[in-house]
């Protein structure tokens, strides 16, 4: 089962920047599906930013143009690059990753998820 460990975060001014990682404690190569999730004080939890194994990438409007999802394989670390903060990106963020566990009935779904990072945008 692969565990994911966050690093990053915390008070940034407005218009700062600030990367999250999200370590896996194996490869990552063949996990076709990472991505990071917020959820803001009072809001439901949002999807930002997801990458596949091929490196498409997806945001949400929310983020896009601000935000970078990236991975590295080699170091089995997924990354969030955020730049041009606002206060509206306050938020305890969460990586993801999923896949399809091969069973003989049938493969499963399988997902794990990192343990939250507050960011908090903050002058």
């Amino acid at each position: 089962q692969v565990q994911l460990v966050q690093s990053g975060g915390g008070l940034v001014q407005p218009g700062g920047s600030l990367r999250l990682s999200c370590t896996a404690s194996g490869s990552i190569s063949s996990i076709p599906a990472m991505g990071w999730y917020r959820q803001a004080p009072g809001k439901s939890r949002e999807s930002i930013a997801g990458i596949r194994s091929g490196e498409t990438t997806t945001y949400a409007d929310s983020v896009k143009g601000r935000f970078t999802i990236s991975r590295d394989n080699a170091k089995n670390t997924l990354y969030l690059q955020m730049t041009h903060l606002v206060p509206e990106d306050t938020a305890v963020y969460s990586c993801y990753a999923a896949w399809l566990e091969p069973d003989p009935r049938g493969d499963r779904y399988r997902e794990a998820w990192g343990q939250g990072t507050l960011v908090t945008v903050s002058s």
